[in-house]
């Protein structure tokens, strides 16, 4: 059994929240290299926003402690670079001060999973940045519930039967599981509010195999407060009764319309892009995805492939720069800007809270006006 495990945190930005500094990812790099003598069988860093993600295969298991500490010695190292070089919101995603046995609600994100490598082992790590975890829903459910994206749940024998949905509450912290395609109905009540419901893991009923997972952290939920988006990971593993990775990849030429951008505030298209472009600039948008593909072969990573540097998806591209144009004229009205409900864990609570006082009860009167 191996383990692949992709760890991110933004530990500064350059400049503003719009890519990584070149030293802090040499420095990230340096740790993983060191690391690969005894701690990993591989590792690579890799990059999308202002996030830095470390790529690793090791035969520790999920949730291990040592991986998670490896991580955040990484993370806390690269912010200390960051503030060196005077990057701003140096450690942005670090939320306490000591490591205490693994990375749960303490600010990095993660994906994990564990499963018997395969002759052919073809995995795609997807890294997104200014969005939330439930911008993965939409693509999820394309690739492995929709025949019209996927052929493989119509024409192959291993597919046929479906994959099982593991949906996570991340206000009551509680889970569900929804076989599909019988609960496909009942699997879309809920994942379409990705807010609050996510989909954290999904498994083939035929292989009995699990086939993909993502990171689920809220950032907001776990500090009470607005301290950036939560840049979300993702891995999937294709072929061989899995979604092919065309398949897969399909699912992201509509650009979705997903939470976060400016101050994890708006709603905005989510943009499909080479990792030269994961630097995502006008208005902190558009909110944006890479797709990393790799071959595992005894636990040794080849790649990454830039699955989206294809011109087949510069028409989805096109239109998310129209859609988000057209959002942006809204200004601060909804629906380009979150509705209220999802506004308190940002920065607008501060700014209404000077206005608390002068509310009162309505009337039939005439206000009295002043100033």
């Amino acid at each position: 059994m191996v383990t692949m495990s992709i760890i991110k945190a933004d530990t500064g930005g350059f400049v503003g929240h719009s890519a990584v500094h070149p030293e802090m990812l040499a420095t990230a790099q340096e740790h993983i290299d060191k690391a690969k003598v005894d701690l990993l069988i591989d590792g690579q860093v890799r990059w999308c926003g202002d996030d830095i993600s470390l790529i690793m295969v090791h035969r520790q298991g999920i949730e291990a402690e040592a991986i998670h500490s490896f991580a955040w010695d990484v993370f806390m190292t690269t912010t200390q670079v960051a503030k060196d070089l005077g990057m701003y919101g140096a450690g942005q995603d670090i939320l306490s001060d000591a490591f205490s046995g693994n990375l749960k609600g303490m600010g990095p994100g993660y994906a994990e999973m564990e499963f018997a490598e395969r002759p052919s082992e073809p995995v795609l790590c997807f890294l997104a940045d200014k969005t939330e975890p439930g911008a993965w829903n939409y693509p999820l459910y394309r690739t492995f519930a929709d025949p019209f994206n996927t052929a493989g749940l119509v024409i192959d024998p291993k597919m046929h039967a479906g994959f099982t949905f593991e949906v996570h509450d991340l206000f009551e912290e509680k889970r569900a599981l929804f076989h599909c395609p019988g609960e496909m109905y009942d699997l879309l009540l809920f994942i379409g509010s990705p807010s609050r419901f996510v989909i954290k893991r999904l498994f083939s009923k035929t292989l009995g195999e699990i086939a993909a997972v993502t990171s689920t952290q809220r950032l907001g939920l776990m500090a009470g407060r607005y301290v950036g988006k939560d840049d979300p990971v993702m891995m999937i593993r294709s072929q061989s009764g899995l979604p092919a990775v065309g398949e897969i990849l399909e699912a992201f030429t509509l650009p979705h319309i997903v939470s976060g951008c400016m101050r994890g505030s708006h709603h905005a298209p989510f943009l499909p892009v080479a990792q030269g472009d994961a630097h995502p600039t006008r208005f902190d948008g558009q909110p944006r995805v890479v797709c990393l593909g790799y071959q595992l072969k005894d636990g040794h990573l080849s790649g990454p492939r830039d699955m989206f540097d294809d011109p087949s998806f510069d028409l989805a591209r096109q239109r998310s720069n129209e859609m988000f144009d057209y959002l942006r004229r809204h200004g601060p009205f909804e629906p380009h800007r979150l509705p209220l409900d999802e506004m308190e864990y940002t920065t607008m609570p501060a700014v209404a809270e000077k206005f608390a006082e002068r509310w009162e009860p309505t009337a039939d009167e005439v206000p009295e006006l002043v100033g």
